[in-house]
This record gives structure tokens, C-alpha cells and sequence, in this order.
């Protein structure tokens, strides 16, 4: 998976595009990810004993990696990512960056 959880993404495609928020939680199985304010879906909850009071509450439903991609936290804009090997490890690093 390109991204990982705590990363700042951007939402290229759906309801959402165009977004931007921070990955809470990852399902590299599902190749899913659940962004901060992105998919908000309305859940009926039944009472419970921490919440007396049900009722209906929004919550962020996850969304597929591929309709998300990583912001460059140096540069603030969405790049794509790719691995490179530094002192014996592996290390993430944005494409399309012009080096001087």
C-alpha cells in the first residue's frame, strides 16, 4: 500500500475529490483506508452501556487506496510515491520533484 497510517492524502475521485485529510486507519487486506472527514455516513447506533442515548451518528466510512493520493508534506501538493534504498533502508520518497 502507498500510504500509511498518519499520512496527510488527497481524494482524486468521488463524492469526496478533491479533499484533503488525514489517514485514521488502514486496511492493507481490503486495500481500504479511512480518511479524517472524508465519507461521512450516517449509522443508526442502538443504546449501549457507554452510549445511553442512541441514535442516529456520522462516521467516516472507508474508501478504496486507489481513490487516494499521497500530499507531500515538503511541498503541500499530491504526488505519487516511490521507494528508495538509503543507508541499508528503504525509504519513501514523492515522485516528480524536480532536484536542483
Amino acid at each position: 500500500m502507498h500510504v500509511k497510517t498518519g499520512d496527510i492524502v488527497k481524494v482524486i475521485s468521488g463524492k469526496d475529490k478533491g479533499k484533503e485529510g488525514k489517514i485514521l486507519k488502514s486496511f492493507p487486506k481490503k486495500d481500504r483506508v479511512i480518511v479524517e472527514g472524508v465519507n461521512i455516513v450516517k449509522k443508526h447506533q442502538k443504546p449501549s452501556q457507554a452510549n445511553q442515548t442512541g441514535g442516529i451518528v456520522e462516521v467516516e466510512a472507508p474508501i478504496h487506496v486507489s481513490n487516494v493520493m499521497f500530499v507531500d508534506p515538503t511541498t503541500g501538493k499530491a504526488s505519487r510515491t516511490g521507494f528508495k534504498v538509503e543507508n541499508g533502508e528503504k525509504v519513501r520518497v514523492p515522485k516528480g520533484r524536480n532536484k536542483a
